[in-house]
Formats: structure tokens, C-alpha cells, sequence
């Protein structure tokens, strides 16, 4: 695969997958707007990881700070997410009469949302090469 952008849609959707695996698992235990926040650090690793090896050249920057870039990044579209998630579940679902599994279909929606600006953002900030 030649194109940066269809590498980073493909980590992308296994970060996704990873996201939402991850936070079916954790609302066994917590509810489910705790488990979207809980499952974001799990997803985010994976992508980071995934996105440095196979999606970016590599920087001059050190790991640490690539992945608190990143970090940063990722938690404006966390708070994307989040919104959109609870927003859909808990508002607008109800509102229109959606009951096939809303938390699931709320939280893949808003997984999708951020994938245009968290690439512009990772590869201008997080993986750039201009240092300072």
C-alpha cells in the first residue's frame, strides 16, 4: 500500500476495532460512557505503535514525545467521541426510536468521526519532522 492516507484508514479501522473490542469488554464492568473513556488509552497505544511503524517516516522527535503528541491528539478526538457517543445513545437514538444495539451502533459512529483531522493533525504535529 504507497498512499500515507489508505496505511493510516487501515490502522485506522483496526484502532477502531481494537476501540470498540475494548470497550464492549470494559462495560462488562463499568457503564458505558466510563468504558469509551476507558477503552481510549488501549486504542490509542495500538495506533501509535501502528501509525509510527507503518504509516509515517520516522521523526527526529524522541518516542516520548511523539507519543504525548499524539496522546494530545487523540484526546481532542476522544472528547469527539465521547460526545457524539453518549450524545447518539442516550439523546438522539431514543428520540427517533433506535433500539438495535444503540451503544454499539453510537459508539462505531463516533469512532469513524475523527479520521480526516487526526490525520492532518498527526502528520503536521505528532510525526513531523521540524523539531521546536
Amino acid at each position: 500500500m504507497n498512499s500515507r492516507f489508505a496505511r493510516f484508514f487501515f490502522v485506522g479501522v483496526a484502532a477502531a476495532a481494537v476501540n470498540i473490542f475494548s470497550r464492549v469488554l470494559i462495560s462488562y464492568f463499568v457503564r458505558f460512557e466510563y468504558a469509551v473513556a476507558l477503552a481510549f488509552p488501549i486504542a490509542l497505544t495500538f495506533a501509535f505503535v501502528m501509525s509510527r511503524f507503518f504509516v509515517f517516516e520516522a521523526s527526529k522527535r524522541p518516542v516520548w514525545e511523539q507519543y504525548l503528541r499524539f496522546w494530545l491528539v487523540n484526546l481532542v478526538a476522544l472528547i469527539q467521541v465521547w460526545l457524539i457517543s453518549v450524545g447518539l445513545t442516550y439523546w438522539f437514538f431514543p428520540a427517533i426510536g433506535w433500539t438495535f444495539h444503540p451503544e454499539l451502533v453510537a459508539h462505531t459512529i463516533a469512532v469513524c468521526s475523527p479520521v480526516l483531522t487526526s490525520y492532518y493533525a498527526h502528520k503536521v504535529f505528532t510525526f513531523s519532522e521540524k523539531i521546536g
